[in-house]
């Protein structure tokens, strides 16, 4: 299937590694001309070597600090100066801390608030007008797995993850008349660093291998396995792609069958 990206142009938070990088890495394959920035340099710079390297791309890298208004703003400006214009966006940051309610005080929500939800409203809102000249465009947020079951640690993602996916179908409706498309995508297990890095800790805290801890977790799973971040990044190239172009407001999981909802 051609997927339409030729030529596209496509912002990726976040895309040093893991799951921003699977999706640069895709629709980089697939010939599109990709923009990634992520906090940390110059790791972001290293991963776009890598990408032009692989598949021959065009792809720049920029710093990033998705809590900054003026990072943001600055990214998308060094995009617009190499390309002409936006035309895909994927939206994504670091999570917030673990923790439960008492926990946690104002300065802790407030955080949490502009990291995960004020980052995305900026992200979002820096590249409509881009978009709006283009008279087109595809917007994508990767969220997480507690959008849809809550996790029990994880409060603060919990409730500004779920505000993500509403800004998300909210945005779908005002923007679907002007060709500009919102999705969201949940990981479930994919292997990153960051699964690694989770699993060492419950493996340690349950005084057993990291190697059985790994084979338990990829148990429960009902493919068996752990997903990777290429195919976690494939599904987000097709849904910011001329492929689905008739879906927007939607949210699709890439777990291997592991969510028990049926929303």
């Amino acid at each position: 299937m051609d997927l339409g990206l030729e030529g596209k142009r496509i912002m990726v938070a976040a895309a040093s590694r893991g799951l921003g990088y699977g999706i640069a890495r895709a629709v980089a394959t697939d010939g599109a001309r990709v923009s990634i920035a992520a906090l940390t340099e110059p790791k972001i710079h290293e991963a776009a070597a890598g990408l032009r390297s692989e598949t021959g791309a065009e792809v720049v890298s920029f710093p990033f600090d998705a809590r900054d208004p003026a990072s943001t703003e600055a990214w998308r400006d060094g995009t617009i100066a190499a390309f002409g214009g936006i035309d895909g966006l994927v939206v994504n940051a670091g999570g917030p801390p673990p923790g439960r309610f008492d926990d946690f005080d104002d300065d802790d929500w407030q955080a949490a608030f502009e990291l995960t939800l004020l980052s995305s409203v900026r992200m979002i809102r820096s590249v409509l007008p881009s978009m709006r000249d283009a008279g087109q465009g595809s917007i994508l947020t990767i969220t997480s797995s507690s959008i849809k079951e809550p996790i029990d640690i994880l409060l603060l993602s919990n409730v500004m993850r779920s505000g993500v996916v509403s800004l998300a179908k909210s945005l779908s409706q005002q923007l679907a008349a002007e060709h500009i498309r919102v999705n969201n995508l949940v990981p479930g297990s994919i292997d990153t660093d960051r699964l690694r890095s989770n699993i060492t800790v419950q493996s340690n805290a349950a005084g057993i291998s990291f190697d059985e801890r790994w084979a338990q977790r990829s148990a429960a799973i009902p493919m068996g396995r752990f997903g990777n971040t290429d195919e976690f990044g494939r599904a987000g190239a097709f849904l910011l792609s001329d492929a689905a172009s008739y879906i927007t407001g939607q949210t699709l999981v890439v777990d291997g069958g592991i969510m028990k909802t049926v929303w």
